[in-house]
């Protein structure tokens, strides 16, 4: 019996040991099996050199694209060459509502864009596009800097855009093809089939003078103004000239309905991960591009009127307090959406 009792004893350690033995196996097998949980796009740390994928919708004699060029000398040569700016100009990587998307999907990392391209996104921004709030570029550029205008960017980091700073389009001006004939009264807009970027303001603006806006691409614009898809289109004087609109447009109105202010934008998921130094850096750069693009803004809008008469557009003045009249409107229209405080500051401007 004593005999018996010990064989069993000895089997059940035996089998303890294996059953022990397979649960480590199993265990450790298990521990060097298991994957590692996936890092979203915002839990990965950057790489450097780290390349920013920059795009925009004009071509690179535009202020804008001079700006550029210079901001991204400064910052390769200040992060020696951890940070390079990719450039890619004349909507290679989208429209101008494309790239926005892009920055708020992670496919483009730094754009500049007019303001009310991004207010489909944060209403506010795009308020200094309401039609003829300033006389000159010294009032708007007091208005974009002004603390309260500053403080609504951050309307924008919901989205994954962060404001590095305000570039300049100018004021937008109506040009007409030959066959529509020249804008000299508001009479002239109505029915006015005319090309407009997706900028809601802009466009109701225009639907308030009586013509009848569509948004298009800049990229494909001018091709689209010669085939007569459009009888006319409006822009700042500078983006006409540099990319040589007057080769499909006969009459430029110099009509000045819309400042354009332009957001210097980069993603927020990379920009929240930056070295300060890093940051730095590009904030200094973006800053000094700012300034360069601002003057040279204002230098062409002064000085290529004559350079457009001299490659064969004829230009009118039209009497601007009739078309102010006729665009009031446009204010109602988003009162509700960028509210009273705002609204009533911007009176100080106008």
């Amino acid at each position: 019996m004593k005999k018996y009792t010990a064989m069993i004893t000895a089997f059940l350690i035996a089998l303890i040991v294996i059953l022990t033995g397979c649960i480590n196996a199993a265990s450790h097998q298990s521990a060097e099996t298991e994957e590692e949980p996936e890092q979203t796009v915002e839990e990965l740390p950057l790489q450097f050199p780290l390349m920013l994928k920059v795009g925009y919708s004009t071509n690179t004699d535009d202020p804008r694209g001079v700006a550029f060029a210079d901001m991204k000398e400064e910052v390769e040569k200040k992060t020696n060459g951890n940070i390079i700016l990719e450039i890619h100009p004349n909507g290679e990587l989208g429209s101008d509502s494309e790239l926005i998307a892009g920055l708020i999907s992670g496919n483009v990392d730094m754009t500049v864009s007019s303001a009310g391209n991004y207010a489909q996104y944060a209403t506010r921004i795009g308020v200094s596009s309401l039609p003829f709030l300033f006389a000159d570029f010294d009032s708007a550029w007091r208005f974009i800097d002004s603390e309260k205008i500053q403080a609504i960017n951050g309307d924008l980091e919901e989205y994954n855009i962060h404001v590095l700073a305000y570039f300049d389009n100018g004021f937008r001006c109506v040009t007409t093809s030959e066959a529509a004939g020249a804008v000299t009264t508001t009479d002239d807009m109505i029915g006015l089939n005319i090309r407009t970027p997706e900028n809601q303001i802009v466009m109701e603006t225009m639907s308030e003078l009586g013509a009848n806006p569509k948004g298009f691409p800049f990229a494909n614009l001018k091709a689209a103004l010669s085939d007569g898809t459009f009888d006319a289109q409006e822009n700042p004087i500078p983006v006409i000239y540099n990319n040589k609109l007057y080769e499909v447009q006969k009459y430029l109105s110099v009509t000045n309905h819309s400042y354009d202010a332009m957001p210097l934008t980069i993603r927020s998921d990379i920009w929240n991960k930056l070295p300060e130094d890093y940051k730095t850096v590009i904030n200094e750069a973006a800053k000094k591009a700012e300034t360069e693009n601002r003057q040279l803004v204002k230098k062409q809008t002064e000085d290529y009127v004559a350079l457009l008469e001299q490659a064969g557009m004829q230009v009118t003045y039209p009497d601007l307090e009739a078309f102010r009249k006729k665009t009031t409107g446009v204010k109602n229209v988003f009162s509700g959406l960028y509210g009273k405080e705002l609204l009533d500051y911007l009176d100080e401007f106008e």
